[in-house]
Protein backbone atom coordinates (compact mmCIF):
# COMPACT_ATOMS: atom_id res chain seq x y z
CA UNK A 1 0.00 0.00 0.00
CA UNK A 2 1.54 2.99 -1.10
CA UNK A 3 1.46 6.17 0.90
CA UNK A 4 1.86 9.96 0.23
CA UNK A 5 4.85 11.66 1.14
CA UNK A 6 2.82 14.85 2.26
CA UNK A 7 0.78 12.95 4.64
CA UNK A 8 1.84 13.16 8.27
CA UNK A 9 3.02 9.49 9.42
CA UNK A 10 0.82 8.54 12.87
CA UNK A 11 -0.04 5.84 14.81
CA UNK A 12 -2.71 5.14 16.71
CA UNK A 13 -2.69 3.11 19.66
CA UNK A 14 -5.39 1.02 20.43
CA UNK A 15 -6.03 -2.26 22.49
CA UNK A 16 -6.80 -4.52 19.43
CA UNK A 17 -8.42 -4.60 15.93
CA UNK A 18 -11.60 -6.59 17.32
CA UNK A 19 -15.07 -5.33 17.51
CA UNK A 20 -14.84 -2.61 19.95
CA UNK A 21 -16.22 0.81 18.99
CA UNK A 22 -13.23 2.64 18.74
CA UNK A 23 -11.03 -0.02 16.34
CA UNK A 24 -14.01 0.00 14.64
CA UNK A 25 -14.82 3.19 14.41
CA UNK A 26 -10.89 3.99 12.98
CA UNK A 27 -11.11 1.14 10.71
CA UNK A 28 -14.22 2.82 9.34
CA UNK A 29 -12.61 6.31 9.08
CA UNK A 30 -9.25 4.67 7.16
CA UNK A 31 -11.45 3.29 4.51
CA UNK A 32 -13.53 6.29 3.89
CA UNK A 33 -10.39 7.94 3.81
CA UNK A 34 -9.60 5.57 0.36
CA UNK A 35 -12.85 5.72 -0.61
CA UNK A 36 -12.21 9.64 -0.50
CA UNK A 37 -9.07 9.45 -1.86
CA UNK A 38 -7.32 11.28 0.90
CA UNK A 39 -4.04 11.19 1.78
CA UNK A 40 -3.04 9.67 4.80
CA UNK A 41 -0.39 7.56 6.08
CA UNK A 42 -1.33 5.32 9.45
CA UNK A 43 0.17 2.40 11.33
CA UNK A 44 -1.77 0.65 14.14
CA UNK A 45 -0.03 -0.12 17.36
CA UNK A 46 -2.02 -3.08 19.18
CA UNK A 47 -1.40 -4.36 22.69
CA UNK A 48 -2.16 -8.52 21.67
CA UNK A 49 -0.88 -10.84 19.17
CA UNK A 50 -3.81 -12.76 18.52
CA UNK A 51 -5.59 -11.11 15.11
CA UNK A 52 -8.75 -9.21 15.68
CA UNK A 53 -12.28 -9.48 14.02
CA UNK A 54 -11.64 -6.12 12.21
CA UNK A 55 -8.61 -7.64 10.08
CA UNK A 56 -11.03 -9.43 7.79
CA UNK A 57 -13.60 -7.41 7.77
CA UNK A 58 -11.55 -4.19 7.26
CA UNK A 59 -8.42 -6.23 5.26
CA UNK A 60 -7.06 -2.76 4.38
CA UNK A 61 -6.12 -1.95 7.83
CA UNK A 62 -4.11 -5.38 8.22
CA UNK A 63 -1.08 -4.85 6.91
CA UNK A 64 -0.63 -1.27 8.82
CA UNK A 65 -0.93 -3.42 12.58
CA UNK A 66 1.83 -3.09 14.41
CA UNK A 67 2.11 -5.89 17.50
CA UNK A 68 3.77 -5.57 20.42
CA UNK A 69 6.61 -8.06 21.28
CA UNK A 70 5.53 -7.64 24.82
CA UNK A 71 2.48 -8.08 26.83
CA UNK A 72 1.01 -5.13 28.51
CA UNK A 73 1.13 -7.11 31.73
CA UNK A 74 4.84 -6.66 31.48
CA UNK A 75 4.42 -2.75 31.19
CA UNK A 76 8.51 -1.96 31.34
CA UNK A 77 9.18 -3.99 28.84
CA UNK A 78 5.88 -2.88 26.33
CA UNK A 79 6.78 0.85 26.97
CA UNK A 80 10.37 0.19 26.24
CA UNK A 81 9.43 -1.59 23.11
CA UNK A 82 6.84 1.19 22.23
CA UNK A 83 9.31 3.65 22.75
CA UNK A 84 11.47 1.93 19.93
CA UNK A 85 9.29 1.39 17.67
CA UNK A 86 8.73 5.25 17.62
CA UNK A 87 11.80 6.26 17.18
CA UNK A 88 12.85 3.55 14.68
CA UNK A 89 9.66 4.25 12.58
CA UNK A 90 9.71 8.06 12.88
CA UNK A 91 6.50 8.59 13.30
CA UNK A 92 4.95 12.12 12.74
CA UNK A 93 2.19 11.94 15.48
CA UNK A 94 0.81 9.45 17.91
CA UNK A 95 -2.38 9.33 18.35
CA UNK A 96 -3.47 7.23 21.46
CA UNK A 97 -6.84 5.75 22.12
CA UNK A 98 -6.63 4.71 25.69
CA UNK A 99 -8.41 8.01 27.89
CA UNK A 100 -6.35 8.22 31.32
CA UNK A 101 -4.02 5.54 30.42
CA UNK A 102 -3.27 6.90 27.42
CA UNK A 103 0.02 8.22 29.85
CA UNK A 104 2.70 6.25 29.44
CA UNK A 105 2.38 6.31 25.94
CA UNK A 106 2.70 9.88 25.77
CA UNK A 107 5.89 9.63 27.91
CA UNK A 108 7.29 6.85 25.87
CA UNK A 109 6.53 8.88 22.77
CA UNK A 110 7.19 12.27 23.50
CA UNK A 111 10.89 10.80 25.19
CA UNK A 112 11.48 8.96 21.43
CA UNK A 113 11.04 12.38 19.93
CA UNK A 114 7.92 12.32 18.36
CA UNK A 115 6.21 16.07 17.73
CA UNK A 116 2.31 15.83 18.32
CA UNK A 117 0.57 13.29 20.59
CA UNK A 118 -3.04 13.25 20.47
CA UNK A 119 -4.44 12.07 23.71
CA UNK A 120 -8.17 11.06 22.64
CA UNK A 121 -10.38 10.13 25.45
CA UNK A 122 -13.47 7.42 24.57
CA UNK A 123 -14.95 6.86 28.42
CA UNK A 124 -16.19 8.75 31.21
CA UNK A 125 -15.14 6.14 33.39
CA UNK A 126 -11.28 6.79 34.34
CA UNK A 127 -10.28 3.81 34.45
CA UNK A 128 -7.08 2.98 35.54
CA UNK A 129 -6.58 -0.76 35.36
CA UNK A 130 -6.35 -1.62 39.05
CA UNK A 131 -9.24 -2.58 40.95
CA UNK A 132 -7.29 -0.92 44.63
CA UNK A 133 -9.14 1.91 45.20
CA UNK A 134 -6.21 3.70 47.12
CA UNK A 135 -4.20 3.02 44.24
CA UNK A 136 -6.93 4.32 41.70
CA UNK A 137 -6.65 7.89 43.65
CA UNK A 138 -2.96 7.92 43.33
CA UNK A 139 -3.01 6.66 39.57
CA UNK A 140 -5.80 9.11 38.35
CA UNK A 141 -4.24 12.87 38.97
CA UNK A 142 -0.87 11.53 37.72
CA UNK A 143 -2.35 10.16 34.72
CA UNK A 144 -4.63 12.91 33.95
CA UNK A 145 -1.26 15.24 34.83
CA UNK A 146 1.04 13.77 32.50
CA UNK A 147 -1.63 13.94 29.79
CA UNK A 148 -2.32 17.30 29.93
CA UNK A 149 1.58 17.98 29.94
CA UNK A 150 3.02 15.77 27.32
CA UNK A 151 -0.36 16.07 24.66
CA UNK A 152 -0.36 18.53 22.03
CA UNK A 153 -4.10 17.97 21.73
CA UNK A 154 -6.64 16.40 23.99
CA UNK A 155 -9.76 15.32 22.02
CA UNK A 156 -12.87 14.31 23.78
CA UNK A 157 -15.63 12.48 22.03
CA UNK A 158 -18.69 14.29 23.32
CA UNK A 159 -18.54 17.23 25.60
CA UNK A 160 -19.30 15.38 28.71
CA UNK A 161 -16.47 13.27 28.16
CA UNK A 162 -14.05 15.77 27.56
CA UNK A 163 -14.67 18.01 30.43
CA UNK A 164 -15.05 15.01 32.41
CA UNK A 165 -11.22 14.21 31.41
CA UNK A 166 -10.24 18.13 32.41
CA UNK A 167 -11.63 17.69 35.76
CA UNK A 168 -13.15 21.28 35.94
CA UNK A 169 -9.92 22.76 34.06
CA UNK A 170 -11.14 25.09 31.26
CA UNK A 171 -10.99 24.03 27.66
CA UNK A 172 -7.32 25.29 25.78
CA UNK A 173 -8.32 27.03 22.54
CA UNK A 174 -6.87 25.09 19.96
CA UNK A 175 -5.78 22.29 22.05
CA UNK A 176 -8.94 20.64 24.00
CA UNK A 177 -11.76 19.54 21.63
CA UNK A 178 -14.74 17.58 20.93
CA UNK A 179 -14.25 15.28 17.79
CA UNK A 180 -17.61 13.22 17.09
CA UNK A 181 -17.61 9.54 15.61
CA UNK A 182 -18.00 9.88 12.26
CA UNK A 183 -20.94 7.25 11.84
CA UNK A 184 -21.75 5.58 7.82
CA UNK A 185 -25.54 5.94 6.37
CA UNK A 186 -25.01 3.52 3.69
CA UNK A 187 -26.00 0.87 5.84
CA UNK A 188 -29.47 2.26 6.89
CA UNK A 189 -29.93 3.75 3.31
CA UNK A 190 -30.08 0.24 2.06
CA UNK A 191 -31.78 -1.37 4.80
CA UNK A 192 -34.91 -2.88 3.88
CA UNK A 193 -37.59 -3.42 6.93
CA UNK A 194 -39.03 -6.55 5.64
CA UNK A 195 -40.98 -6.93 9.16
CA UNK A 196 -43.23 -10.03 8.36
CA UNK A 197 -40.24 -11.71 7.84
CA UNK A 198 -38.01 -11.38 10.72
CA UNK A 199 -41.34 -11.70 12.93
CA UNK A 200 -41.46 -15.18 11.58
CA UNK A 201 -37.49 -15.86 12.40
CA UNK A 202 -37.70 -15.04 15.41
CA UNK A 203 -40.94 -16.92 16.25
CA UNK A 204 -43.27 -13.78 17.05
CA UNK A 205 -46.73 -13.23 15.54
CA UNK A 206 -46.86 -10.49 12.50
CA UNK A 207 -48.51 -7.60 15.08
CA UNK A 208 -45.57 -7.83 17.27
CA UNK A 209 -44.41 -4.64 18.90
CA UNK A 210 -40.25 -5.01 19.37
CA UNK A 211 -38.54 -2.92 22.71
CA UNK A 212 -35.00 -3.65 20.68
CA UNK A 213 -31.74 -3.86 22.99
CA UNK A 214 -28.49 -3.56 20.54
CA UNK A 215 -25.32 -4.36 22.06
CA UNK A 216 -23.48 -5.85 24.84
CA UNK A 217 -25.23 -8.31 27.11
CA UNK A 218 -23.06 -6.72 29.92
CA UNK A 219 -23.69 -4.98 33.48
CA UNK A 220 -22.63 -1.62 32.42
CA UNK A 221 -24.80 -1.62 29.78
CA UNK A 222 -27.91 -2.65 32.10
CA UNK A 223 -29.83 -5.24 29.88
CA UNK A 224 -31.61 -6.52 33.17
CA UNK A 225 -33.09 -3.35 33.50
CA UNK A 226 -34.85 -3.81 29.56
CA UNK A 227 -36.60 -6.96 31.12
CA UNK A 228 -38.38 -5.00 33.77
CA UNK A 229 -39.56 -2.50 31.34
CA UNK A 230 -40.81 -5.42 28.93
CA UNK A 231 -42.84 -6.88 32.18
CA UNK A 232 -44.69 -4.07 32.71
CA UNK A 233 -44.96 -3.07 29.02
CA UNK A 234 -46.89 -6.13 28.51
CA UNK A 235 -49.24 -5.33 31.16
CA UNK A 236 -50.09 -1.83 28.88
CA UNK A 237 -49.73 -3.19 25.47
CA UNK A 238 -49.46 -7.27 25.03
CA UNK A 239 -47.83 -7.45 22.09
CA UNK A 240 -44.70 -5.97 23.34
CA UNK A 241 -41.44 -8.14 23.02
CA UNK A 242 -37.81 -7.65 23.72
CA UNK A 243 -35.39 -8.80 21.23
CA UNK A 244 -31.52 -8.62 22.62
CA UNK A 245 -29.28 -8.19 19.26
CA UNK A 246 -25.76 -9.01 20.84
CA UNK A 247 -23.71 -11.18 23.44
CA UNK A 248 -22.41 -10.90 26.63
CA UNK A 249 -22.09 -12.47 30.35
CA UNK A 250 -25.66 -11.68 31.19
CA UNK A 251 -27.23 -13.57 28.46
CA UNK A 252 -28.27 -16.37 30.93
CA UNK A 253 -29.24 -13.65 33.84
CA UNK A 254 -31.80 -12.42 31.01
CA UNK A 255 -33.19 -15.65 30.84
CA UNK A 256 -33.41 -15.99 34.36
CA UNK A 257 -34.96 -12.42 35.12
CA UNK A 258 -37.56 -12.90 32.58
CA UNK A 259 -38.68 -16.63 33.81
CA UNK A 260 -39.11 -14.66 36.79
CA UNK A 261 -40.91 -11.94 35.94
CA UNK A 262 -43.38 -14.69 33.30
CA UNK A 263 -42.46 -12.99 30.53
CA UNK A 264 -39.74 -15.26 29.03
CA UNK A 265 -42.17 -16.22 26.14
CA UNK A 266 -41.72 -12.61 25.54
CA UNK A 267 -37.63 -12.72 25.30
CA UNK A 268 -35.25 -13.12 22.00
CA UNK A 269 -31.64 -13.60 22.49
CA UNK A 270 -29.99 -13.58 18.65
CA UNK A 271 -26.40 -13.18 19.49
CA UNK A 272 -23.97 -11.01 17.67
CA UNK A 273 -25.46 -9.82 14.52
CA UNK A 274 -24.05 -8.45 11.38
CA UNK A 275 -27.48 -7.29 9.93
CA UNK A 276 -28.45 -5.03 13.05
CA UNK A 277 -29.64 -2.12 10.49
CA UNK A 278 -32.25 -4.38 9.34
CA UNK A 279 -33.20 -5.44 12.76
CA UNK A 280 -33.62 -1.86 14.32
CA UNK A 281 -35.61 -1.46 10.99
CA UNK A 282 -38.29 -4.04 12.19
CA UNK A 283 -38.26 -2.54 15.56
CA UNK A 284 -40.75 -0.02 17.42
CA UNK A 285 -38.42 1.02 20.34
CA UNK A 286 -34.54 0.74 20.84
CA UNK A 287 -34.14 1.38 24.56
CA UNK A 288 -30.28 2.57 26.03
CA UNK A 289 -30.55 1.97 30.36
CA UNK A 290 -27.27 3.35 30.61
CA UNK A 291 -26.19 3.24 34.23
CA UNK A 292 -26.19 6.65 35.40
CA UNK A 293 -22.64 7.03 36.50
CA UNK A 294 -20.47 6.75 34.75
CA UNK A 295 -22.21 8.62 32.25
CA UNK A 296 -21.47 7.07 28.29
CA UNK A 297 -18.97 8.55 26.33
CA UNK A 298 -20.65 8.57 22.59
CA UNK A 299 -24.01 6.38 21.82
CA UNK A 300 -23.32 5.43 18.59
CA UNK A 301 -26.08 2.80 18.83
CA UNK A 302 -28.40 5.70 19.49
CA UNK A 303 -27.12 7.67 16.21
CA UNK A 304 -28.07 4.48 14.32
CA UNK A 305 -31.56 3.62 16.10
CA UNK A 306 -32.68 7.27 15.11
CA UNK A 307 -31.25 6.66 11.65
CA UNK A 308 -33.73 3.21 11.39
CA UNK A 309 -36.26 5.59 12.82
CA UNK A 310 -36.78 4.16 15.64
CA UNK A 311 -38.20 5.79 19.15
CA UNK A 312 -36.09 5.75 22.28
CA UNK A 313 -35.30 5.19 25.41
CA UNK A 314 -32.96 6.84 27.27
CA UNK A 315 -31.23 7.11 30.85
CA UNK A 316 -29.79 9.86 32.61
CA UNK A 317 -26.34 7.87 31.76
CA UNK A 318 -26.76 8.92 28.06
CA UNK A 319 -25.38 12.16 26.56
CA UNK A 320 -27.28 14.48 24.39
CA UNK A 321 -24.42 15.00 22.17
CA UNK A 322 -25.67 11.67 19.74
CA UNK A 323 -29.33 13.39 19.38
CA UNK A 324 -30.55 14.63 15.88
CA UNK A 325 -33.07 16.99 15.96
CA UNK A 326 -35.33 14.77 14.21
CA UNK A 327 -34.90 12.24 17.51
CA UNK A 328 -38.42 11.16 18.80
CA UNK A 329 -37.00 10.15 22.39
CA UNK A 330 -37.72 10.02 26.48
CA UNK A 331 -35.08 10.30 28.82
CA UNK A 332 -35.29 8.90 32.06
CA UNK A 333 -34.29 8.77 34.91
CA UNK A 334 -33.11 4.89 36.24
CA UNK A 335 -34.44 5.61 39.21
CA UNK A 336 -38.34 6.69 37.99
CA UNK A 337 -38.58 2.59 37.63
CA UNK A 338 -39.28 0.10 34.93
CA UNK A 339 -43.17 1.52 34.94
CA UNK A 340 -42.53 4.60 34.45
CA UNK A 341 -40.43 3.60 31.44
CA UNK A 342 -42.96 1.32 29.91
CA UNK A 343 -45.60 4.31 30.01
CA UNK A 344 -43.28 6.25 28.45
CA UNK A 345 -43.06 3.69 25.35
CA UNK A 346 -46.71 3.86 24.92
CA UNK A 347 -46.58 7.80 24.59
CA UNK A 348 -43.69 7.23 22.18
CA UNK A 349 -46.05 4.85 20.10
CA UNK A 350 -48.75 6.99 20.04
CA UNK A 351 -46.79 9.46 17.76
CA UNK A 352 -45.80 8.79 14.37
CA UNK A 353 -42.75 6.84 13.68
CA UNK A 354 -39.36 9.02 12.91
CA UNK A 355 -38.79 9.73 9.25
CA UNK A 356 -35.69 8.17 8.26
CA UNK A 357 -35.42 10.44 5.19
CA UNK A 358 -35.26 13.04 7.39
CA UNK A 359 -33.14 11.55 10.05
CA UNK A 360 -29.98 10.86 6.81
CA UNK A 361 -30.58 14.19 6.14
CA UNK A 362 -29.86 15.72 9.55
CA UNK A 363 -27.20 13.33 9.96
CA UNK A 364 -25.13 15.01 6.70
CA UNK A 365 -25.58 18.19 8.09
CA UNK A 366 -23.87 17.10 11.45
CA UNK A 367 -20.77 16.93 12.30
CA UNK A 368 -21.06 13.00 12.29
CA UNK A 369 -21.28 13.31 8.71
CA UNK A 370 -18.41 11.49 7.50
CA UNK A 371 -16.66 13.81 5.15
CA UNK A 372 -16.74 16.41 7.93
CA UNK A 373 -15.72 13.93 10.79
CA UNK A 374 -12.80 12.83 8.39
CA UNK A 375 -11.52 16.11 8.10
CA UNK A 376 -11.75 16.89 11.99
CA UNK A 377 -9.90 13.75 12.47
CA UNK A 378 -6.99 14.70 10.11
CA UNK A 379 -6.94 18.23 11.40
CA UNK A 380 -5.87 16.64 14.37
CA UNK A 381 -2.49 15.25 12.97
CA UNK A 382 -1.15 18.62 11.45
Amino acid sequence: MEFSAKAPKVLHCVERMHTNAIESWLARMFRHSLLRCRAVNWRFHVQFNEPGRLETTYPECAPLIIRSPCQLSDWGRFFLAFRHTCRTERFDVVHVHADLMSAPYAVAARSAGVRRIVVHVHNADESVLTPNRIKQSVLRPLARGACLAMADRIVGISNHTLDTFLAGRARRPGRDSVHYYGVDPAPFEKATADRARFCRACGLPDDALVLLFGGRLVPEKNPLFAVDVLDHLRRMEPRAIAVFAGAGSQEQDIIVRARELGVENSVRLLGWRTDLPEIMSCSDWFILPHPEYPVEGFGLALVEAQLAGLRTLLSCGVPDDPLLLTACFRHLPLSSGAEAWAIAAVELLENPAPSRAAALAALRRSPMNMDQALDGLLALHT
